[in-house]
C-alpha cells in the first residue's frame, strides 16, 4: 500500500472520493444512525478500493446501476485507525455503501434531555475532527482527500438539523430516496421529517458536521445567523455576544482575501461540548462558555473565522502538519483582534499564547518529538499529543518572519499564499518552496530548518512586549513574595488580564503561599 496518511487506510495509488450522498436515520432511542453513502471516484477503478471505517456495522455495498452486490472485507480494529473497508471494484466510479454507525462512535455525541438547557428534547452534535469523520460514515478520512457531499437527515419533526452545508430544504420523506437504508419503513413514519443539505466547495472529511436538537435562531449579521437551544435566554444572550461579527468577517476580508464560504453561522452547543470552538465551514459549532456578557466572546469567534482561509480553504495534508491550520490561524485571529479590539489587547492574547507554548515545551520535556512543528505521527494518535505547540510555535514562526520583511510585505505574501493553494491540502515542504520562492534570500535570513524540524523553542522566537503585558507578568511574578495586586492595579482587569496573571504565576505554589497571601488581603 502506498501510505498517504499515517492516520488513514487512504491508499496514494488509488482514485480519490470526489462527492458523497448520504441519506442518514437518526434513531434517538438507540443513539445509532442507520445510513447509506453513495460515494463518486475522480476516475474509475478496478481492484481493492481502501476506506476508513469506525465501528460501523456494514451491511452491503452495491454496484448503484445494477444494483449487484461487491465484494468487500472489513478488517480487524487498529486501536487507532479503526477498521479498513476493503470493496472490490470492476471499472467502477461510483458505489453505494448501507451501513449503522454504533452508539460507541466517537463522533457523535448523543445527549438526553436532562442534558440539555432546556431539558425537554434531546440533542446530537458531531466533533469529527482529528480522525472521527470515519465513525459517521465510510471515508477516505485524512484531509489530503477534499469532497463535496449532500445529506439526507431524517429527524423527529419536532427537532431541526443544522450542518456544515448549505441548507436546502425541510420536507416530507419521499418514497425510495432512503432504498438503501437498513430501516426504510421507519423513514416514512409519522412524525419525521428530512433536512436536506448541499455542501458545493470541497473540504477535508474532519469538516463534516451536524447538529439536530430542539434549536431556535437569531439573526446577527447579514451573513450571520446565530443558532442555539431554543430558550429566549440562550439565544438572546448569544445574539447580543456575536452582534459584530460582520465586522470581523469584513476584516479578515481586506487582510485575507475573499469569503469564500457564503455564510457565516454560528451554533452555540450544550455545555456538554468540550471545545472552544470549531471551525466547520458555514456553521462554528462554539461552547456556551464564550457567552460572557461583554463580547469577549470575540476572541474565540475571530479563531474559528480565521480557518475560513487557514484551516478550511487550505489545508494541512495531514496531522503531522497541523501547524499549517493553526499556527497560521492563530496568526490570523490575532490580526483580526487587533484590528478590532486594538494592539494591547491583541498583545495579552500573544502573552497567554507564549506562556502556553512555555508550559507545553515543557509537557513533552521526554519526548521532544512533538515540539517540532514538522513531526512523526506513525503509531500516534493526534488526539493524545494535542498541544498549543502548533498552535503558538506556529504563530511564533510567522511572527518572526514578519518582523524580518515587514508587515506591508508580510500581508502580500500572505494574501498570494492563499490565493494560490485556496481549496488544496499541503504539506510543509510545499510552504516553504512558496516561501523561498517567494521572498528569495528568507532561507539566508530565518533558519527555516530549525523552526519547522528543530525541537523546543528557537533562539529567535519573540516574547510579547507592551506595557501591560509587562505589567501583568511583573505584578504575577510578585505572588512568589506574597504580594498580590491591590484593587487600583485590578480594577480595569477583565477576564483576558486575569487569565494572563493566573498562567504567569510562577511554580509551583503551595498551599501556605495561598493562605499567606489571602490572610493578608
Amino acid at each position: 500500500m502506498a501510505a498517504l496518511d499515517p492516520h488513514s487506510f487512504t491508499n496514494a495509488s488509488q482514485p480519490r472520493t470526489k462527492h458523497v450522498s448520504l441519506s442518514l436515520y437518526l434513531d434517538f432511542s438507540t443513539s445509532i444512525i442507520h445510513g447509506s453513502g453513495l460515494l463518486l471516484l475522480e476516475s474509475p477503478h478496478r481492484g481493492p478500493f481502501s476506506l476508513d471505517t469506525r465501528s460501523l456495522t456494514i451491511h452491503g455495498v452495491i454496484d448503484p446501476t445494477t444494483r449487484a452486490s461487491l465484494p468487500f472485507t472489513l478488517s480487524s480494529p487498529d486501536p487507532i485507525k479503526g477498521s479498513e473497508l476493503s470493496v472490490t471494484l470492476s471499472d467502477h466510479s461510483s458505489f453505494l455503501i448501507s451501513y449503522s454507525t454504533s452508539p460507541s462512535s466517537t463522533a457523535l455525541q448523543w445527549l438526553q434531555p436532562p442534558q440539555t438547557s432546556a431539558k425537554t428534547h434531546p440533542f446530537v452534535y458531531t466533533q469529527c475532527q482529528a480522525i472521527h469523520a470515519r465513525s459517521v460514515f465510510p471515508c477516505q478520512d485524512t484531509p489530503a482527500v477534499r469532497i463535496r457531499y449532500s445529506a439526507l437527515l431524517n429527524i423527529p419533526s419536532e427537532l431541526s438539523a443544522v450542518m456544515s452545508a448549505r441548507h436546502v430544504q425541510r420536507r416530507s420523506p419521499k418514497k425510495d430516496e432512503a432504498l438503501d437504508v437498513v430501516t426504510p419503513s421507519p423513514w416514512f413514519a409519522e412524525g419525521r421529517v428530512v433536512e436536506e443539505f448541499e455542501m458545493e466547495q470541497t473540504v477535508p472529511p474532519y469538516l463534516f458536521a451536524l447538529a439536530v436538537g430542539a434549536l431556535g435562531n437569531r439573526e446577527v449579521g447579514p451573513r450571520t445567523t446565530v443558532y442555539a437551544e431554543d430558550v429566549a435566554s440562550v439565544l438572546d444572550s448569544a445574539a447580543a455576544e456575536f452582534a459584530n461579527t460582520e465586522d470581523l468577517v469584513k476584516e479578515g476580508e481586506s487582510l485575507f482575501g475573499a469569503y469564500e464560504w457564503e455564510r457565516f453561522d454560528l451554533l452555540v452547543l450544550p455545555p456538554s461540548f468540550p471545545y472552544g470552538g470549531m471551525e466547520n465551514p458555514r456553521m462554528v459549532f462554539l461552547t456556551p462558555t464564550v457567552i460572557k456578557g461583554n463580547e469577549s466572546g470575540a476572541e474565540v469567534v475571530a479563531h474559528e473565522l480565521a480557518h475560513s482561509w487557514t484551516g478550511n480553504l487550505i489545508t494541512n495534508k495531514n496531522n503531522e502538519h497541523f501547524w499549517l491550520n493553526e499556527g497560521f490561524t492563530t496568526y490570523a485571529e490575532r490580526r483580526i483582534v487587533e484590528a478590532v479590539q486594538g494592539e494591547e489587547i491583541a498583545a495579552l492574547y500573544n502573552g497567554i499564547g507564549w506562556r502556553g507554548l512555555i508550559e507545553d515545551v515543557e509537557r513533552f520535556k521526554d519526548n521532544l518529538e512533538f515540539t517540532k512543528l514538522k513531526n512523526n505521527q506513525e503509531g500516534i494518535d493526534p488526539d493524545d499529543v494535542f498541544s498549543q505547540i502548533p498552535y503558538e510555535k506556529g504563530f511564533q514562526f510567522l511572527w518572526r518572519i514578519e518582523r524580518q520583511i515587514g508587515r506591508p510585505a508580510f500581508d502580500e505574501f500572505l494574501k498570494k499564499y492563499i490565493a494560490t493553494f485556496k481549496f488544496q491540502s499541503i504539506d510543509t515542504e510545499t510552504f516553504l518552496d512558496f516561501l523561498k520562492a517567494n521572498i528569495p534570500g528568507i532561507e539566508n535570513q530565518i533558519d527555516l530548518v530549525r523552526w519547522t524540524e528543530g525541537t523546543g523553542i528557537p533562539p529567535d522566537a519573540y516574547e510579547p512586549d507592551s506595557a501591560i503585558y509587562k505589567q501583568i507578568v511583573s505584578l504575577a511574578n510578585e505572588f512568589k513574595n506574597g504580594k498580590i495586586p491591590s484593587e487600583d492595579e485590578v480594577a480595569d482587569w477583565q477576564g483576558l488580564q486575569w487569565e494572563l496573571y493566573l498562567e504567569s504565576l510562577p511554580e509551583p505554589i503551595d498551599a501556605s503561599q495561598v493562605n499567606t497571601v489571602f490572610s493578608d488581603s
